[in-house]
């Protein structure tokens, strides 16, 4: 089967590990050892899922001297992101995913 755009978008969210950097990248823009030490895995782990999400647009990069800061792509990512809140809560009986919401319960 011929992977689509839709097919290596979705892909890349359904990996647990790249959806954790995704929500962790949701509360600010981070560096490869910010990320390994908010999830607690490897680092080897951790740059290449962010270079897969980087090839996708779903994670940007600079550099700021020596190291390359990562953040989520404002434009459509986050976005995105708050649409599957709002669809969640409205229609799952869910509980949105980001952290503000999770620290009130």
């Amino acid at each position: 089967m011929k992977l689509t755009t839709y097919h290596i978008f979705f892909t890349n969210l359904a990996n647990p590990l790249k959806m954790d950097i995704i929500l962790s990248l949701r509360e600010k823009e981070k560096n490869v050892g910010e990320i390994v030490k908010d999830l607690n895995f490897e680092q080897s782990k951790i740059s290449h899922a962010l270079a897969s999400l980087k090839r996708c647009n779903i994670v940007k990069s600079k550099h700021d001297g020596k190291q390359r800061i990562y953040s989520l792509n404002k434009d459509t990512i986050l976005p995105m992101l708050n649409m599957i809140d709002k669809h969640a809560m409205t229609h799952c009986g869910k509980k949105c995913a980001c952290k503000d919401c999770q620290k009130s319960e």
